[in-house]
């Protein structure tokens, strides 16, 4: 079982979360494809040295190509992280974009409900 984060870790996560969600709305949905794009939930490892970013993007046909876009622009994303927190924080963390599901979770769910 993981155990909780620490507090130092939840206050780095949403530091984290907000520069990075400023820098994705900086860059504008045409950026994306068109695609909105919104970081749901940032966690960051107790050493503070590698980011899971979570992000959902809508419509859901694009996901692939918009994941696949962030990957191409990572060093980038991770150089303006830099940037924005680099007086905060020592070390930017090494961050991996993950696809967060739960939108399409509660829609599954909410299709179900409605049979």
């Amino acid at each position: 079982m993981e155990k909780p984060a620490s507090t130092r870790q939840l206050k780095v996560a949403r530091e984290l979360q907000k520069a990075l969600a400023e820098i994705i709305r900086a860059k504008g949905m045409a950026a994306f494809g068109g695609a909105l794009l919104t970081v749901s939930e940032v966690r960051v490892s107790p050493d503070l040295s590698v980011a899971k970013v979570f992000v959902s993007i809508f419509p859901s046909d694009k996901q692939e190509s918009v994941m696949a876009l962030l990957e191409e622009n990572l060093r980038a994303i991770r150089g303006e992280l830099g940037h924005v927190v680099g007086k905060q924080l020592r070390i930017i963390p090494e961050i991996s974009f993950l696809l967060d599901t739960s939108l399409d979770y509660a829609e599954h769910i909410d299709q179900l409900l409605k049979k």
